[in-house]
């Protein structure tokens, strides 16, 4: 089995760079900020005998039945047999404060045993949230990225044909819950949680505030949640928007994350190693079976037999016994490169190292 090893290293140096600092609004979210997933169910036709086949998927019929019998058409004793007609789940995002009147894209997905929805339409399909309340409605030509061909012998199926998608193919009709515009007091929540983040972050929203409204409006809660005030005579869009960009510099827990399906290692730049002794050596067992034809002699009425010689060999490699000290993660990495390790001993190192209570940082096995 062939390993890639990705180790990828975010390395701080002081003397050649500044701290890695980000804007506050890419580190926080607002409370009571968030979209809405909305679901519908609906048909979509116009398919080239790709949709379902109506024997095994009897929703698709009753689907159909239902629709025809709204717009005054009777086929209940009529035995449908298209297969230009396939059900699908339609899904869609609503976004915060979003309006009636507004279009958003919808995402369209096969329920029965269709083979494609190219070429199809989806019809008016009305859209829920969560309440059980209709806040968009959809509607559209699907487009579809993949493609499905099937010949006597062969088939040829290119991502997946069964799912598409519809540009602005929703229209809002309800506004989405929520209003900012007469709210004093924000709650900012961390993307990563860690009180060090929260400190920096309403440190640097009260030395602005300071600055600009000779008063400190901001207080850390806990390692999620910072509250902060709005100031008179301003609006909370407003305001958002300026400490939106105030800089700050989030801290990183020392943390290492191993995905060992890919081989791959990710190190946190404030993860260290206490000074430890450590040897690696691979053993390898290879068995060799040869199949041997043992013929009789000639006109001894014997019978040819197929017997099997079996070689085993057995094969390990030198382990070097290196200490590893990683005072910072640029020494940490060149210590284990310099051990001339694949990933799977590099992975077996650090988790024997985290079981000595050597690595200093959280181990993450993916």
């Amino acid at each position: 089995m062939r390993f890639w090893f990705v180790l990828l290293a975010l390395v701080s140096f002081a003397a050649d760079a500044q701290s890695a600092t980000v804007r506050l609004k890419d580190v926080t979210t607002v409370r009571g900020v968030r979209p809405n997933q909305l679901l519908g169910y609906g048909l979509v036709t116009g398919l080239k005998g790709t949709g379902d086949t109506l024997r095994n998927s009897p929703f698709t019929e009753q689907s159909i039945r239902s629709m025809l019998e709204r717009l005054g058409v009777n086929i209940r004793d009529a035995g449908a047999r298209t297969k230009n007609v396939a059900a699908v789940m339609v899904t869609a995002e609503l976004p915060p404060f979003a309006k009636a009147g507004g279009r958003i894209d919808v995402t369209v997905t096969s329920l029965g045993d269709a083979t494609s929805l190219s070429g199809g339409v989806l019809l008016s399909t009305p859209l829920y949230a969560g309440d059980n309340q209709i806040y968009a409605v959809g509607q559209g030509s699907v487009a579809v990225s993949g493609f499905s061909s099937q010949g006597a012998s062969e088939s040829l199926t290119h991502g997946v044909p069964t799912a598409g998608r519809v540009a602005d193919g929703a229209m809002i009709e309800r506004s989405a819950p929520g209003e900012l515009r007469n709210a004093r007091s924000l709650k900012l929540e961390l993307r990563n949680p860690d009180f060090s983040t929260a400190v920096r972050v309403s440190d640097a929203i009260n030395q602005y505030s300071r600055n600009r409204f000779g008063v400190a409006l901001a207080q850390e809660e806990d390692l999620r949640t910072v509250s902060v005030e709005v100031p008179e005579r301003m609006s909370p869009g407003r305001f958002l928007s300026e400490i939106g960009e105030l800089l700050v510099e989030p801290d990183v827990p020392a943390r290492v994350v191993i995905d060992e399906r890919t081989g791959t290692i990710v190190i946190g730049k404030d993860v260290r190693i206490s000074t430890v002794a450590v040897t690696h050596g691979n053993l390898t067992v290879r068995v060799t079976e040869t199949p041997q034809v043992s013929q009789p002699l000639p006109f001894s009425d014997g019978q040819t037999v197929v017997t099997s010689e079996t070689s085993v060999n057995a094969e390990q490699e030198p382990g070097l016994l290196s200490i590893v000290k990683g005072a910072d993660l640029h020494t940490l990495v060149n210590g284990l490169n310099r051990m001339g390790l694949k990933p799977p001993g590099i992975i077996a190192i650090l988790q024997a190292m985290k079981s000595t209570g050597a690595l200093q940082a959280e181990l993450i096995v993916q």
